[in-house]
């Protein structure tokens, strides 16, 4: 895309697999961006469905396909093609702020950061401004106990490129595990600094309401598995957001079935007509 005035270029990396429904949206909102990132890189990791088209119809986009199956070896792909000097990697549910890259260029100038996480807004489901007042105290508790661990969230963060060039040949590729996470616990070992930095905001769908309750829990499990897999203790600390969500499911499900798109608000008619969607592919247990 478009260069811009700065000593720092910005590279997005979105990996996808079967995102016809939400990749527009995504990159619509890149497109708008107040500062233009220095490359757009989307990898589709074997989709089915029209992703890969509507990613390449889009002028700014390098598209590239990564064979082996499972979003680890596609952000791998993605962070090793990238140029810029900063990466930043999103999910193509990711709506970015319009300000994204121009926050993250202002966080990136404090030369002690090396890889950054941010906050989250939800579009899709009813009562979104409480539930995004609760997501926020959520993440800033975790920030304030796993210190430099704090988790790497693949739908909105960024690291120097330098940083993944050092941390690349260590990461995990296995399955249970949350390979952002993982990435976060790698870079912090190696004496790289991580923060969680709220103003850099994307907004989000709910895909995990999805699911059932069962799959549902494995996915919020693989959370403090992750840390644990590293022989670190401070997977403690999760555990009362876990049960916190595992409270909150049913809730959250019906706030996200009987979300009305039209009137941004709950609607029983919706909730009653609207057929429950296909469970979104748990992406931690999806690898060859």
């Amino acid at each position: 895309m478009q260069k811009h005035k700065t000593a720092l270029r910005v590279s997005v990396v979105i990996p996808v697999y079967n995102e016809e429904g939400s990749i527009s949206t995504c990159l619509d909102a890149i497109a708008a961006q107040t500062v233009k990132p220095f490359e757009v890189i989307v990898i589709d990791n074997n989709s089915s469905d029209d992703t890969a088209a509507i990613a390449k119809s889009y002028w700014f986009v390098k598209l590239i396909r990564e064979p082996r199956q499972g979003v680890v070896y596609a952000r791998d792909t993605g962070f090793s093609y990238a140029h810029g000097d900063i990466i930043g990697r999103i999910d193509a549910d990711t709506v970015m702020s319009e300000n994204w890259v121009e926050t993250l260029l202002q966080i990136f100038a404090c030369k002690s950061v090396d890889a950054v996480t941010g906050s989250a807004r939800y579009y899709d489901v009813s009562l979104a401004r409480l539930g995004n007042w609760i997501d926020l105290g959520l993440r800033r508790y975790l920030a304030r106990r796993l210190g430099r661990h704090v988790g790497l969230q693949g739908a909105n963060m960024a690291m120097r490129r330098s940083v993944w060039n050092a941390v690349k040949k260590q990461v995990c590729n296995v399955k249970g595990i949350h390979e952002d996470l993982d990435l976060g616990v790698h870079t912090s070992e190696l004496g790289f600094r991580n923060v969680f930095d709220e103003r850099l905001v994307v907004s989000l769908g709910f895909r995990q309401s999805r699911s059932p309750f069962v799959d549902y829990y494995t996915y919020l499990m693989q959370n403090p598995r992750t840390y644990s897999l590293h022989g670190l203790n401070i997977q403690r600390h999760m555990y009362p957001v876990i049960a916190f969500a595992l409270v909150m499911f049913w809730p959250i499900k019906l706030a996200y079935r009987g979300f009305d798109p039209k009137s941004g608000r709950f609607s029983f008619a919706q909730l009653l007509e609207v057929p429950e969607q296909e469970p979104r592919v748990n992406p931690a247990l999806f690898v060859d």
